[in-house]
């Protein structure tokens, strides 16, 4: 801007001064971002809700709120440096000048992009609300399998072998279980929790997947123990229905826990459990038949004992079944579902809510603010 004033007496002047001054009445960059900090939080409690009933989905965007310090950098310290020149007639003129509230607000501006940045951060961090739906009611059984993984599993009579076809069906028995938590036993010369009770299926199939022979010593079947340790799990289930499924080709012959003393605890517990002998209990027919209809050259299968089976069933309530293939394998888990008592279960749904929306408008509003200003006494000198 130039002010023409009579020939020679007109000198440059850096209005170096008021650029000073106004960055004297500019509020302190602490004070500043406290303020800022302190609208942003504000602002998400307002829109948010109490305490405790709202989460955000990305709170590492907050971090972002790290680089305030360098907005404001940009902002008011370097932004502030910029001069510019006047041609005044005098510079005693200069001192005679009196900010008015325009210039008070000179700030103002950079106050709302620094504002508009921290509500972006905000937003970014994905705030959402909490809400408590209503009771839901769920029906499921709390059930544990027990599975035999001695080395007479990899007999082939129920294709690829037993181990496999005992897998497969239980991969489907898991994929059309909706509230039912299910675990899973193993067990050889020893037993071990390869899961505990869960409703997460998609880990419980993938735990499943992993299950192979040799995963753990397999020169043995130790019944007894992986009955034990299914009640075990079962223990601190308050379920009305409670049931393990023992699976397994042999008889007890190793472990510290006798069989039927297992079953008399789960019966205490009142546990059912359902036994399920597989495999065929002589060698399978195939070519080279000798007499009787019995392959040539083919080895015994391992020694089983139904019986022992069908007292454990019955000791706790449960049923004893055979399944010499994978159709009687499948038909069996039909037929322990059909027995199961099931008990009904409250839970409350809790609903999240994207609460983006007021800090996005808030955002717009400030950014069409500045633009307004943009446009009046406010306007920046580039």
């Amino acid at each position: 801007m130039t002010v023409h004033d009579p020939p020679g007496l007109v000198g440059d002047a850096t209005e170096l001064a008021r650029q000073a001054s106004a960055r004297k009445r500019a509020p302190g960059p602490w004070k500043l971002l406290l303020v800022v900090l302190g609208i942003a939080v504000a602002g998400l409690v307002w829109a948010l809700g109490p305490a405790g009933q709202f989460s955000l989905g990305r709170p590492w965007a907050l971090l972002l709120l790290a680089a305030l310090p360098l907005a404001y950098w940009l902002l008011f310290v370097l932004g502030g440096r910029r001069s510019v020149h006047l041609h005044v007639s005098s510079t005693s003129v200069l001192a005679r000048l009196r900010p008015g509230p325009i210039a008070r607000l000179a700030a103002l501006p950079r106050v709302l992009r620094l504002v508009l940045l921290t509500v972006l951060v905000v937003a970014l961090a994905r705030p959402q609300t909490r809400e408590r739906g209503g009771q839901v009611e769920v029906e499921g059984i709390d059930i544990v399998v027990a599975l035999d993984l001695s080395n007479s599993m990899e007999a082939d009579d129920l294709a690829p072998n037993r181990l496999e076809a005992a897998k497969r069906v239980l991969r489907d028995f898991i994929t059309r279980r909706r509230s039912d938590r299910l675990g899973l036993v193993v067990f050889g010369r020893e037993a071990h929790t390869y899961c505990p009770l869960t409703l997460d299926y998609s880990v419980l199939l993938n735990l499943l997947g992993g299950v192979r022979l040799g995963l753990l010593d397999g020169s043995a079947t130790a019944i007894g123990n992986g009955l034990g340790l299914a009640l075990a799990r079962l223990r601190p289930s308050d379920a009305k229905s409670r049931v393990v499924i023992l699976l397994t080709d042999g008889d007890n012959n190793a472990g510290n826990v006798a069989p039927r003393e297992a079953a008399r605890y789960a019966r205490e517990m009142k546990v059912k459990v359902f036994t399920i002998l597989m495999g065929q209990q002589v060698p399978r027919l195939g070519s080279g038949l000798g007499l009787g209809g019995v392959m040539l050259g083919a080895s015994p299968p391992p020694p089983a004992n139904p019986q022992l089976l069908e007292a454990i069933a019955r000791e706790t309530g449960g049923r004893a079944f055979l399944a010499t293939d994978r159709g009687a394998l499948e038909q069996t888990f039909e037929a322990i579902l059909g027995e199961l008592d099931r008990t009904t279960r409250r839970d409350v749904a809790a609903l999240h809510r994207d609460a983006q929306a007021p800090f996005l408008a808030l955002a717009l509003l400030l950014l069409a603010l500045e633009a307004l200003l943009s446009l009046t006494r406010w306007r920046e000198l580039p």
